[in-house]
């Protein structure tokens, strides 16, 4: 596969690579390489450092969720993953390892367990992940305290960032990013659309209890109440419940025009299938999050008609760092992997995995023993101060709480559960802190 041209933000240390980098002509076959300028000896940082030996790999891994009822939505951002390491190509001679991606299972314990097996592995220097948020709460303290940086491409509860006004989420640990959205920009969407555009004034919130669901629904119910709606009832489901009848009961004798729900299969799904039965919730507007955009969800018949908020999918000919676009890089997706895309955050997977790569390309510095090292605390200080980083999901600027991504937010209207993918391109309302 081709190798383009690499962009990056330069530190001091790397300033010598604009002298030896080849860059690429029209060849799509031409390869750029770098070599790290040699240094007489090297001192790790108060984090420690990776020392990476002639012939030996670059090692960076993946937690994402990838068994379950959730397994599509890793799968979708491994791949991502690989197309980002295959188009960028070596680090100083030194191949990128993925490894075997560990599984987040979305859920605390899978975060838990993946980040212990990954911080057993030598070498490893970042990590891409994870799916789901209630993972990263549980998984990005170990990775924290152990000096690594973990960057996720799916993650969206503000209590892993920031309140967006300089207060630290709960769940805030040095070394973590997103290129995902910020919930808190998501829910302000969805509540601005349904409020303003759709004249609806009474609200209900369902939840399941996961730092998503609940921080993208508490964001959205304060929003709402702030542009002068009524929420009328906020509640919760289990996410392994099967009988939603008493939550429906419940919403119905509230009252609400309008129920926002950003949970997850196979929950959504019995509460869109069995709130036809439930009286009082006829005549009301069903929202779902980005958790339900997704195909098995879509194609069911009860979904017709659904409001859904999520990432603004519109990338087109966006131009990330290494000179692919969004439609190039879905063209490969589609012929390496014999399918679409199977959800929305490959993308954003695809840009956190070069902003890693490109940082640790940054720091790295090559010792007179053909040693390169990557010191920890410097990799991290890097990432801090990206800026102007072009991504395919837009141009990224990380925060000084790890919030880095474009910040666009879309909403889609599905009508016909036989096009699921029209349904997915029918953007009626965005919203971008850009314009």
């Amino acid at each position: 596969m081709t190798k383009k041209m690499k962009f990056r933000h330069l530190g001091a240390l790397v300033l010598v690579l604009s002298l030896v980098a080849a860059a690429c002509g029209d060849d799509d076959d031409a390869t750029t390489t770098t070599t790290a300028a040699p240094v007489a000896e090297f001192t790790p940082g108060a984090l420690g450092a990776v020392s990476i030996a002639d012939g030996d790999a670059v090692e960076i891994r993946a937690l994402q969720s990838i068994s379950g009822a959730t397994a599509f939505l890793g799968d979708d951002q491994v791949r991502g993953m690989e197309l980002a390491i295959e188009d960028y190509g070596d680090i100083n001679g030194h191949s990128v390892n993925l490894g075997t991606p560990e599984d987040d299972l979305c859920s605390a314990e899978g975060g838990q367990s993946g980040a212990q097996a990954i911080l057993a592995q030598e070498g490893v220097i970042g990590v891409v992940g994870t799916t789901c948020s209630g993972a990263a709460a549980a998984a990005s303290p170990l990775l924290s305290a152990a000096g690594m940086v973990l960057i996720s491409g799916s993650n969206t509860s503000p209590s892993l960032t920031s309140d967006l006004e300089g207060t630290a989420g709960e769940n805030y640990q040095p070394g973590y990013y997103r290129t995902a959205h910020n919930d808190l920009f998501q829910g302000a969407t969805a509540a601005q659309f349904a409020f303003e555009e759709l004249g609806l004034t009474k609200a209900a919130g369902i939840h399941d209890g996961d730092p998503y669901t609940d921080g993208l629904a508490t964001a959205f119910a304060n929003a709402f109440a702030a542009l002068g709606g009524e929420v009328v009832i906020y509640t919760a489901v289990n996410a392994d419940d099967t009988d939603m009848t008493a939550v429906l009961t419940a919403v119905a004798a509230a009252g609400p025009e309008v129920v926002y729900f950003p949970i997850f299969q196979p929950a959504g799904d019995f509460i869109i299938q069995q709130a036809g039965g439930v009286a009082g919730l006829e005549d009301v507007t069903w929202f779902g999050a980005d958790g339900l955009l997704v195909t098995d969800f879509m194609e069911l018949p009860e979904s017709e008609g659904m409001y859904f908020s999520g990432p603004d999918l519109r990338f087109g000919a966006n131009q990330g760092l290494t000179g692919a676009t969004y439609d190039s890089i879905v063209t490969r997706y589609e012929a390496d992997y014999g399918e679409a895309p199977l959800a929305a955050f490959h993308a954003h997977t695809y840009d956190a995995t070069l902003m890693l790569l490109s940082a640790i390309e940054a720091v790295a510095v090559v010792d007179a023993e053909g040693t390169m090292w990557v010191d920890r605390a410097a990799l991290r200080k890097e990432l801090d101060n990206t800026s102007g980083f072009s991504g395919v999901t837009g141009t990224l600027e990380c925060d000084g709480f790890g919030d880095c991504g474009a910040q666009a937010i879309a909403i889609v209207r599905h009508t016909d559960s036989a096009d699921v993918e029209a349904g997915k391109a029918n953007v009626v309302f965005s919203f971008s802190p850009t314009g």
